[in-house]
């Protein structure tokens, strides 16, 4: 795990390539701390930078930028390829593999890319990862991210010049950077709590797509990258080709993946532990990870002195059964509070999901022990895990035959209630309601139910439980919202049913775009290497194929999944009610929060600033101040652009 960043000059610099490329990889440090490199070719104008945080082959020869044994290929890499020692035996059965200097996974890379080609080599990778790869001889780069997006990439270009990182702070960096506000990228980020790729906060700046690669010839080349893999094309075939079989023999495949998953993902030459929330997802990597270990697994939890927000109880449990080295850290709101002035430096552009505070606070805990740690990441997206993949159909098959206009009523009536009266009123029918109708933040679910039942169609629906604001081009002056894969028509084929499309839509936009981007910052933050065995691109091809009823059944989300965990762990410890990662948001913006929001919110900024509309912001923060409605997710997002803007 590193950071990577660099450049390839159109033109002529106010300065060596040296000196700007450093600039640029101090930038990032904080993703490799313990060595750093630069490689440059003058008369060819390509400068290639590399932060390096040690985890295979800790000796010298793992520097990088490293170049190929023939001295064609030179790379800067971000992430692990796991299966090299595989890909290495391959090579040298075939009789092309070069007399190696070391151990490390890059150098089995670039002796890949020798022996077969860049993208044939690519295809074979299991992994995560993010390189940039200077091909001496056809004089063509190559950018690359890996299939399911888990480590970052942005390009773009300034002046005539191609930038790429791993951060946009590292392109920030470079000698005259000029990086105008995207206003369709920043209502983008007021809808989704992020900025969806390929778009980045700067105009002319992308986030390449996962499983993409881009190749130029030349620094001012506007190329489209191309697919080495597609989620699409999984989704697809997966519906067309379903396994068959019993439930014991699908989850039967389902273990042995993942087992293997989890295995490949604990090769380190450093000490490895693994996030535990006490969910169905942590539980299954931690629980497999201990059946792989020899000794007891290092778990890290955070728990919250606030007890509407605490599960350290539940993952407490489970570590005690799994036999774990467990340790887990009591945060205050004071804690967590002092995280927050960081966030818009950590996350580099607008970032509103609010779970990246106790996700940095758990990746801080564990960076104190270890330096590689797994996550439970991928299983809701993969195996129908969020309410709306149980409850988005039901809704829509009980009410979209109900005139649009009498929805539309039901939903203003819905939502007319302020959410903690709804949350005082389930309070004293929750004794007597069965265990499966049992939730947390009720209020909130009843507005969210309140926003999508008065939708025009599936898909609408969808659009309507993932925007926070429903409107953001009222909100951003000037704005005009781009097109993301949201508007995508057909978005899979006829086969293809609600369930199925929700699950699609957010294994390729919410998964690399707001869950993956938040582990990476918080996790490198602290030079944290977070790896995420159920994102293994051939479990996804596995879950894709499993038919829908063994991943949601009865009204329960995961249900193969609660099956291969409860090989290793009891039903009873971690059948409850599923829970989000949170913070008391919407208390801590009428309470500690207030006077750093009434300043950022303060309406003469906001119109000199130019950028949003303080009447419908400032409608929404008194009546989140008064408690007649939870605004505080939406507010959130406004708060964290404002918040980065003074960065800017």
């Amino acid at each position: 795990m590193c950071g990577i960043t660099g450049f390839w000059c159109g033109g002529a610099l106010s300065e060596p390539l040296g000196p700007a490329l450093r600039r640029m990889t101090d930038t990032i440090r904080h993703r490799g701390p313990d060595d750093e490199g630069q490689w440059t070719d003058p008369d060819a104008g390509v400068a290639l930078g590399h932060r390096r945080l040690s985890i295979l082959d800790l000796s010298p020869e793992g520097h990088q930028p490293m170049a190929s044994h023939g001295g064609r290929w030179v790379m800067v890499f971000n992430g692990e390829v796991y299966n090299f020692e595989e890909i290495r035996r391959e090579l040298a059965d075939a009789g092309a593999a070069p007399p190696f200097r070391g151990h490390s996974d890059t150098e089995v890379m670039l002796a890949a890319f020798e022996a077969w080609g860049v993208e044939a080599a690519v295809r074979r990778f299991v992994g995560m990862f993010a390189f940039a790869l200077w091909d001496r001889r056809e004089r063509t780069l190559h950018l690359v991210r890996d299939r399911l997006g888990i480590k970052p990439l942005y390009y773009g270009w300034t002046g005539g010049s191609l930038l790429f990182g791993s951060e946009l702070k590292a392109l920030r960096a470079f000698p005259g950077f000029t990086g105008e506000i995207d206003r369709g990228a920043v209502a983008l980020f007021l809808r989704h709590s992020y900025v969806p790729a390929p778009h980045s906060v700067f105009r002319g700046i992308h986030k390449l797509l996962p499983g993409s690669i881009l190749s130029l010839r030349a620094p001012g080349e506007r190329a489209e990258p191309r697919r080495f893999w597609s989620a699409r094309e999984v989704a697809e075939s997966g519906l067309r080709d379903p396994l068959g079989g019993s439930d014991a023999e699908l989850a039967d495949g389902l273990d042995a993946r993942l087992r293997e998953a989890v295995r490949l993902r604990m090769i380190a030459d450093v000490p490895v532990g693994a996030f535990l929330s006490g969910g169905i997802d942590s539980s299954v990597v931690v629980a497999l990870m201990q059946a792989e270990s020899a000794r007891p697994v290092q778990t890290f939890t955070i728990g919250s002195t606030d007890a509407a927000y605490d599960e350290a109880d539940h993952a407490r449990e489970v570590a005690r059964h799994l036999g774990t080295d467990h340790h887990e850290l009591y945060v205050s709101p004071e804690d967590a509070l002092a995280v927050i002035p960081d966030l818009p430096t950590m996350y580099d552009e607008p970032f509103g999901d609010s779970s990246q505070i106790p996700t940095f606070l758990v990746s801080r805990l564990a960076r104190g022990r270890v330096t590689v740690s797994l996550s439970g990441d991928g299983g809701d997206e993969l195996f129908a895990g969020y309410n709306r993949h149980v409850w988005g159909q039901r809704i829509w098959r009980r009410a979209g035959w109900i005139p649009r206009p009498a929805r539309s009523a039901g939903s203003r009536l819905l939502g007319s209630v302020a959410p903690g009266t709804w949350d005082r009123a389930y309070s004293t029918l929750s004794p007597v309601l069965p265990r499966r109708m049992r939730h947390r933040y009720p209020g909130y679910k009843v507005h969210k139910l309140a926003e999508v039942i008065g939708s025009e169609s599936p898909e609408a629906m969808y659009r309507a439980l993932v925007s926070q604001w429903k409107s953001p081009g009222e909100v951003v002056q000037g704005a005009r919202e781009p097109r993301t894969v949201l508007a995508e028509a057909p978005l899979l084929d006829g086969r293809a049913g609600f369930t199925e499309r929700m699950m699609y839509l957010d294994l390729v936009s919410y998964l690399p775009d707001d869950i993956l981007t938040k582990v990476d910052r918080a996790s490198m933050a602290v030079s944290l290497e977070a790896r995420v065995p159920l994102l293994d691109h051939r479990v996804v091809e596995y879950a894709w194929r499993l038919p829908l009823d063994v991943k949601l059944r009865d009204g329960t989300g995961k249900w193969i999944l609660r099956q291969v965990l409860q090989r290793y762990v009891p039903r009873e410890l971690v059948e409850r009610p599923k829970a989000g990662f949170g913070v008391p948001l919407g208390e801590w913006l009428r309470g500690p929060l207030r006077g750093w929001a009434e300043e950022l919110l303060d309406p003469r900024a906001l119109r000199e600033q130019g950028f949003l509309r303080p009447e419908a912001i400032r409608g929404r923060w008194d009546e989140h101040l008064a408690g007649r409605r939870s605004w505080e997710h939406p507010l959130w997002n406004v708060l964290m652009f404002q918040a980065w803007l003074r960065t800017v």
